[in-house]
């Protein structure tokens, strides 16, 4: 049996990441929260439904704000986030709760974002009536 070589071992990732990002998708039957580094690259996840709520309590806020603090626990002890930009995208209840969760998690929010897709034209308008 040959021993394992150092060299062909992969380089470990660094676990530090003081400066993140939060997304935060808040649709009127969930709330899904994805906290990544600066890059992009996923470190951490949370949702109302990992965090045990089923039916119509995932949509509650305080099915999110559960849902935030288990996400930002990970992120603070796994890989000692302190900043952080967030990402809020849709309508629904647990908006202003999972802001609520990160500022009383005490991670830094740097800057706080809106980017619900609208659209442009919207859906195709009515016929006109005839006289």
């Amino acid at each position: 049996m040959a021993a394992k070589n150092k060299e062909t071992k992969k380089p470990k990732t660094p676990t530090a990441y003081p400066n993140g990002k939060v997304y935060v998708t808040a649709t009127f039957n969930n709330t899904i929260i994805t906290i990544t580094d600066e890059n992009g690259n996923s470190l951490a996840f949370g949702s109302s439904g990992k965090s045990g709520f089923k039916g119509t309590r995932k949509a509650t806020p305080f099915a999110a704000t559960s849902a935030v603090e288990s996400a930002i626990k990970k992120a603070k002890n796994d890989f000692q986030m302190k900043d952080v930009d967030v990402f809020i995208k849709g309508p629904g209840p647990g908006r202003d709760a999972a802001l609520r969760a990160i500022k009383s998690a005490g991670i830094r929010m740097n800057m706080i974002a809106d980017v619900t897709p609208m659209p442009y034209n919207g859906p195709r308008a009515k016929k006109k009536r005839r006289a």
